[in-house]
């Protein structure tokens, strides 16, 4: 167990808490990447095979712990992203049937 890598877990894990929080609070995609939060994902997955086949230690968890929060903020994104979407969409709906009564006036 390093701990050097303890402490970049629990550094880079505070994070995820606050990123969370404001993808709940918010509903806000902006200034998020679906790919970026990919690629972490897919960092912690590695770190986490890692420790299962060549130096199985109690860090694992924290590989999981991030990992599992990621992976949250994944789902939050997709959810909140599918949320604007069907904002424009109605938003274009409703411009649309405004222009189609200005028409036939």
């Amino acid at each position: 167990m390093s701990v050097f890598e303890i402490t970049m877990l629990v550094c880079f894990g505070a994070a995820w808490p606050v990123s969370i929080y404001k993808s709940l609070r918010t509903r806000a995609v902006a200034g998020k990447s679906l790919f970026f939060l990919i690629i972490v994902f897919v960092g912690y997955m590695a770190g986490i095979l890692h420790k299962l086949i060549f130096h199985y230690d109690l860090v694992i968890f924290l590989y999981g712990l991030n990992a599992l929060m990621v992976g949250i903020d994944i789902v939050l994104y997709l959810r909140n992203r599918l949320y604007h979407v069907r904002r424009s969409l109605e938003e274009a709906a409703r411009a649309e049937r405004g222009a189609a009564q200005e028409a036939a006036k």
